[in-house]
């Protein structure tokens, strides 16, 4: 194409405005080198809303000299953001993750500008969103204005992340290696044995989703022996790369997208990024499709495996903060335990090391004051820790507490018996 031209990083952010509201592009697509133009103009700014799921790479906005310039409105709080959202300068907004697209295009959180990371474009003048269409693609397609990080490092990936390069108001040619992540170097003897607990459950034929962490990892290092798996996850990481290859995960038997692993975003290392590049087999959705319940329910026996901080004796999940202190969100954990347990054969489980790394139960008589329930008491079905696993769907509230103190740390049992004695049975003499 003769018609692309590209622009340096401070030349392109000078199109925000005090006041506005900026979308940046996520994860693996984080454009570092137009943020650091972006916090470079803090003098000049004032009032500039962000917006943004997680985002990876060398980007602080908690520096005491942007939180005047700009406040942290995050869509599902990380590492990066943490102590900022938990400030005055930031906050959080309590969404399932298949609906963010929704306050973009129903002029609810509008941006006025998007900055994202893409793919050089192609002969036809197409750019990939790569990494992440998740709710980039809705934000793009909102903005007043689109500012693109070209990077020749970010893979081309297929499914809905083409974006022509005429939908850029400015460019900017970088090439940087992208943000990397490596959950197999995370795992610990815990997580080891959660995993294979997980993979027992998973059946020939099972649709997967995978939540974020090294415990999904772990559970497809279980899976080599299996047959005729599927994919349809809000992302995916490194794991995947050998079952794919193995066609263990061959996507044979789905209903939707058959022969086609599906996702959102995904972060890993170098090695994922090149597997992902151009290759027709992997499809990169935006999450309002992806996680949309009534599009999951549809493939057979999804098995969705998400995480938790902390779960109480009646199956109440919470997996976004810990008591007031936000700590992450609720993303797509929601949209996939609802979906699963509507698919045919699915399975949804919630699984969690039985401590924290300071020895507290993560199994406790009542959620922390102040704690998100992410998931209800009614959605839970499976849960799983490395003592073992129970099925919650169907028990009353003294067999889910008996249950799941089967499956807590021994050195906890005792006093989570107690307290299962002071809520059912002391309370019901009492009141006798």
């Amino acid at each position: 194409m003769s018609d692309i031209s590209y622009i340096t990083a401070a030349e392109a952010v000078k199109c925000v405005e005090s006041g506005n509201r900026v979308f940046i592009h996520g994860s693996a697509a984080t454009p570092v080198h137009l943020l650091r133009a972006l916090q470079n103009r803090h003098a000049d700014l004032s009032d500039v809303e962000l917006v943004s799921i997680t985002t990876l790479g060398d980007v602080d906005f908690d520096n005491p000299l942007y939180r005047k310039s700009f406040y942290v409105n995050s869509l599902f709080v990380s590492a990066a953001n943490r102590s900022v959202v938990n400030s005055d300068d930031g906050d959080y907004v309590p969404i399932f993750l298949s609906q963010i697209p929704q306050l973009f295009r129903d002029n609810i959180l509008p941006p006025d500008v998007a900055i994202v990371q893409v793919s050089p474009p192609d002969a036809h003048g197409y750019c990939s969103l790569g990494t992440s269409v998740d709710i980039a693609r809705a934000a793009i397609d909102v903005a007043k204005y689109v500012i693109a990080q070209v990077n020749p490092m970010m893979p081309r990936t297929h499914g809905e992340a083409f974006i022509h390069f005429s939908r850029f108001h400015a460019a900017v040619w970088q090439k940087a290696a992208l943000p990397e992540v490596d959950y197999s170097q995370q795992a610990t003897a815990v997580t080891e044995q959660i995993g294979r607990n997980i993979a027992e459950l998973v059946e020939d034929g099972a649709t997967l989703q995978l939540g974020i962490g090294n415990i999904p990892d772990q559970v497809l290092k279980n899976l080599t022996q299996h047959k005729n798996l599927g994919l349809h996850t809000e992302m995916l990481s490194d794991g995947v790369i050998p079952l794919i290859e193995n066609g263990v995960i061959n996507n044979s038997l789905k209903k939707l997208n058959r022969g086609r692993s599906v996702t959102a975003f995904m972060a890993g290392t170098r090695k994922l990024y090149d597997f992902v590049n151009d290759n027709p087999a992997l499809r990169v959705m935006d999450i309002s499709y992806v996680n949309d319940t009534s599009i999951i329910r549809q493939n057979p026996k999804v098995t969705a495996i998400n995480s938790a901080i902390e779960i109480d004796l009646t199956g109440q999940v919470c997996a976004d903060s810990i008591g007031t202190y936000q700590y992450s969100g609720i993303g797509g954990q929601m949209d996939f335990m609802r979906g699963a347990s509507l698919s045919e054969g699915g399975k949804p489980i919630i699984a969690l090391p039985s401590v924290t790394s300071k020895g507290i139960s993560r199994i406790t008589p009542f959620l922390k004051e102040g704690a998100g329930v992410v998931t209800t008491r009614g959605h839970m079905h499976w849960v799983i820790t490395e003592y073992g696993r129970t099925n919650l769907f169907g028990k009353s509230l003294k067999q889910r507490a008996k249950a799941l103190i089967e499956i807590a740390h021994p050195d906890h049992r005792e006093a989570l018996e107690k307290a299962y004695f002071d809520r059912f049975v002391k309370k019901v003499s009492v009141l006798g």
